[in-house]
């Protein structure tokens, strides 16, 4: 990850629509939502939410799928990790007592399934 890609995935969801939708996509790992019905949650015209599945596609934020006539789309949670960390580790320059306390407060709500910070 680098400063450009970094700049390209944060702009992408610094729109209210395409972070309202991205968040959806999280929310329904690892299924996925179609590109119809994103449209109708988000409650935009189909050709607006493709242009904002464009955006947060090129970003490499979102993955859209065929499945015949359908497209599902799927949140890339790889994409959004390494944005996250390149933030962390350019962002406290290798001075690990400014970067603890976010980690400290990202572990507790992102625990992987299975795994309990207690």
């Amino acid at each position: 990850m680098d400063n450009a890609q970094a700049i390209d995935a944060l702009a992408a969801l610094a729109q209210p629509t395409r972070m309202d939708t991205f968040k959806l996509l999280v929310s329904r790992e690892p299924d996925g939502v179609a590109s119809g019905e994103l449209a109708r949650r988000m409650e935009v015209p189909h050709n607006t939410m493709s242009s904002h599945l464009a955006v947060l596609t090129r970003a490499g934020l979102v993955r859209g799928e065929r499945h015949s006539r359908v497209i599902i789309y799927r949140a890339d949670l790889d994409r959004l990790r390494a944005v996250v960390l390149f933030l962390l580790k350019d962002c406290c320059g290798g001075r690990a007592e400014l970067c603890a306390p976010l980690i400290a407060d990202l572990s507790p709500c992102c625990a992987p399934e299975g795994r309990s910070d207690d």
